[in-house]
C-alpha cells in the first residue's frame, strides 16, 4: 500500500485524534497508512527515550534552581523561588509524559509479539519458522531488558520529585534567610539522589538506542 505524504498523514491523524484517545486506535490508524507494528514500536521507543532525555535535563535544572535558593547570598529571593517552582512544575509534568510513553511502548510491543506468534503458525517451511522464532525470542528478550531499565529509571523519578515538592511547599511559606540556611544539608542529600537518578536515566536512554539499532537492522 502506498504511503501518503506526511502533511496529509498528519492532517488525517489530527482528525482521528478528535475521535480516539486510545493507543490501540492510534496503532490501527498507522497500520492502515502502511506502517508495520515493528516500525510503530521503534517510533514509540524513540518517543519514550526523548521524553526521558527531556525529563533528565529538567530535573537537572530543578536541582540547579534549588541550589541557587539554598546558596542565596542576596538579591531577590522570591525571583529565585519562582524559578525553582517553575522548574519543578516542568519536571513533574514531564515525568507524567515519560510514564505515558512507556505505557505506549508496552502496548505496541504486546501487539507486535502477539501478531508475530500468530504468524509463526502460518509457516509451511519449518526452517523459516525456526529462524523467525529465534528472531522473535531475541527481540523479546532485548525488549524485556529495555522496558525493565526504563521502568527502573521511571520509578526513581518519583522520590526525587517528591523531595523537590516538599522543599517547594516549605519555601512557599518560609522564604527567609533562616529557612534557607536550614536547607543546605537537604540540598546535598537531594543532589546525591539526583546524581543517581541521572545515571539511571542515561542507562535507560542508552538501552533504548541499542534496542532501536538492533530492531532497525
Amino acid at each position: 500500500m502506498p504511503r501518503l505524504n506526511l502533511p496529509t498523514v498528519f492532517a488525517i491523524m489530527l482528525l482521528g485524534s478528535l475521535f480516539t484517545g486510545c493507543k490501540s486506535a492510534s496503532n490501527a490508524f498507522w497500520e492502515k497508512m502502511g506502517y508495520e507494528k515493528r516500525e510503530l514500536l521503534v517510533s514509540d521507543v524513540k518517543k519514550a527515550r526523548d521524553e526521558q532525555n527531556k525529563a533528565k535535563e529538567e530535573i537537572k535544572t530543578t536541582m540547579e534552581r534549588f541550589k541557587e535558593v539554598t546558596n542565596f547570598q542576596g538579591g531577590e529571593l522570591e525571583t529565585k523561588y519562582n524559578k525553582l517552582k517553575s522548574a519543578y512544575d516542568d519536571a513533574s509534568s514531564r515525568a507524567g509524559k515519560v510514564s505515558g510513553r512507556i505505557k505506549d511502548v508496552e502496548k505496541t510491543a504486546g501487539d507486535l509479539f502477539k501478531e508475530w506468534e500468530t504468524e509463526l503458525g502460518q509457516y509451511t517451511d519449518a526452517q523459516l519458522r525456526a529462524q523467525s522464532k529465534q528472531k522473535l525470542d531475541s527481540t523479546r528478550a532485548q525488549y524485556s531488558q529495555l522496558v525493565g531499565v526504563m521502568k527502573q529509571a521511571e520509578s526513581k523519578m518519583t522520590p526525587v520529585l517528591q523531595a523537590f515538592n516538599n522543599q517547594v511547599l516549605y519555601l512557599k511559606h518560609n522564604l527567609n534567610a533562616a529557612a534557607i540556611s536550614s536547607l543546605q544539608g537537604t540540598a546535598a542529600s537531594i543532589d546525591s539522589d539526583v546524581t543517581k537518578l541521572i545515571a539511571e536515566m542515561e542507562a535507560s536512554i542508552k538501552e533504548a538506542n541499542d534496542f532501536i539499532k538492533t530492531i532497525e537492522k
